[in-house]
């Protein structure tokens, strides 16, 4: 028994006829495995669960994972053999609306923002899969992750502040 409507029928018989419609399909559809690749291969900046995480180690996957003391540091590295890499950021989010996760150079000076991530207000922390490409190839120095609770009016409040002191050692360009 087929669930279609008539406009799904519509739509289909479309684009089996419309060259144009077809090729941006199929484009869309390459796009989509090309993030879906990305992501599996841990080369994405992004909020996972710990459901993901889980799943990941399942799968067999070297998962390699810091957890900063809040306010603290921690020194991290990663090796050829990770396959991705984890932040595990404690903090208090129960009475947080909307949170931003802020990576910062050793200056403080924000780099990148990942702007009302999502979150469970009920959880102690917020894990993020930093770049395992990225992590691979990058010098060692030091980057300070933040986050931060964001009211309806754009003020912020600091939920925790986590330094990640990377040492490269890796081999290749950029290394010591």
């Amino acid at each position: 028994m087929s669930c279609a409507t008539p406009v799904d029928a519509a739509v289909e018989l479309h684009l089996f006829a419309c060259d144009e419609c077809g090729a941006r399909l199929s484009a869309i559809i390459s796009l989509a495995e090309g993030i879906r690749d990305l992501a599996r291969r841990g080369s994405l900046l992004l909020v996972v669960s710990e459901t993901l995480v889980d799943r990941l180690v399942e799968q067999g996957l070297r998962v390699r994972q810091y957890a900063p003391p809040y306010g603290g540091s921690i020194a991290c590295t990663v090796t050829a053999e990770d396959d991705v890499l984890i932040g595990r950021l404690s903090a208090d989010l129960s009475r947080a609306k909307r949170v931003d996760l802020c990576l910062c150079n050793e200056w403080h000076i924000e780099r990148i923002r990942l702007a009302d991530i999502p979150f469970d207000p009920a959880a102690d922390a917020v894990l993020f899969q930093q770049s395992i490409t990225y992590a691979k190839a990058a010098p060692s120095g030091t980057t300070i992750a933040k986050l931060v609770a964001v009211n309806e009016a754009g003020g912020e409040r600091l939920l925790g502040e986590f330094t990640f002191h990377h040492t490269r050692t890796l081999p290749g360009p950029g290394a010591p």
